[in-house]
């Protein structure tokens, strides 16, 4: 499934400095595996130009074009309902060519040549991300207060599968001049005949961090982070799909922010504070820069000249 295949090419990612040696070794491997090679380098290149990176890839090996815009994670874009007027989120798994499909119409924009295009989930299966749609919208305002968020469902043999999609930006904030938080998750769902569902969740997280202030300069902290869960759950009236899926997707994301900052946030301000001193530092005196200044003298004089060695 598609699901299962996304699932099964997002590997944890950590930002890593590119280094000629790694990416001489990824080109040599290009003829054997183009995709696995282009992934190798993406994940050395730094995480705040993903798009930049990315389309220089496509332009390299255009022919694998579909597989790398699905197995890439990038910042999510934002676009507006014509019917509804409100903001939803592209992504691959709400895309066909050029158009994207809103889940709030259930329609693609712009339209495609042929109603028969584009995939679009079953009735029962729409009902359901309708609902999922509206509750996802809750728990952003309440967690994030304020974004955008978009839930995407599609049929699969013997369950279906969703991606749950949240954007949070800040600009001209106290602390961050620009920033993003955006999640994916993408839930595969295989339903039992015994009343039970197993939930397999694959979640990313992109955080992108931008400070411009005369006290510190410019600086960028960004990077992602991929982690994934599987559970099984009873599905009845008390416990549908929805609020399975919820909590999975609730307790994945306290996880990965409280990782996010105890770990890379504070690990990094340990760094910085224990290399950059705010009292003033020692001061040489007269005295000390005399002896220095005879210490250099001394040792050249004594030296030999490069000619005469």
């Amino acid at each position: 499934s598609r699901a299962a295949g996304a699932a099964s090419a997002w590997s944890a990612r950590r930002p890593l400095g590119a280094s000629a040696p790694a990416l001489t070794a990824a080109m040599g491997d290009a003829k054997k595996d183009p995709i696995s090679c282009a992934l190798s380098i993406m994940r050395r290149m730094p995480p705040n130009k993903i798009e930049h990176n990315l389309s220089g890839l496509l332009n390299l090996v255009p022919e694998h074009t579909d597989e790398l815009l699905q197995r890439v994670d990038q910042p999510l874009e934002e676009a507006t309902c014509a019917e509804s007027g409100r903001k939803y989120l592209l992504c691959d798994y709400n895309r066909d060519g050029d158009s994207y499909r809103s889940p709030r119409s259930n329609a693609y924009e712009p339209p495609l040549e042929s109603l028969d295009d584009g995939f679009v989930p079953s009735a029962k299966l729409r009902a359901l991300e309708v609902e999922a749609n509206a509750l996802f919208d809750a728990y952003r305002e309440l967690y994030f207060e304020g974004g955008t968020s978009s839930v995407y469902l599609w049929d699969l043999d013997g369950g279906f599968a969703g991606c749950f999609l949240i954007k949070k930006g800040v600009s001209g904030h106290e602390f961050v001049s620009t920033g993003a938080w955006d999640s994916i998750h993408v839930v595969e769902v295989a339903e039992a005949s015994d009343g039970r569902a197993t939930y397999k969740l694959t979640t990313t997280v992109m955080l992108s961090m931008d400070v411009h202030k005369p006290a510190v300069g410019d600086s960028n902290l960004s990077g992602s982070l991929t982690r994934m869960a599987e559970k099984a759950c009873a599905v009845d009236e008390a416990h549908p799909h929805v609020a399975n899926i919820g909590s999975m997707i609730e307790d994945m994301e306290t996880d990965i922010r409280t990782y996010l900052d105890s770990l890379y946030i504070q690990k990094t301000r340990e760094v910085v504070s224990s290399i950059r001193k705010l009292h003033k530092g020692p001061t040489q005196d007269k005295g000390f820069t005399m002896n220095l200044n005879s210490a250099v003298l001394k040792h050249g004089k004594n030296r030999a000249v490069d000619s005469e060695s």
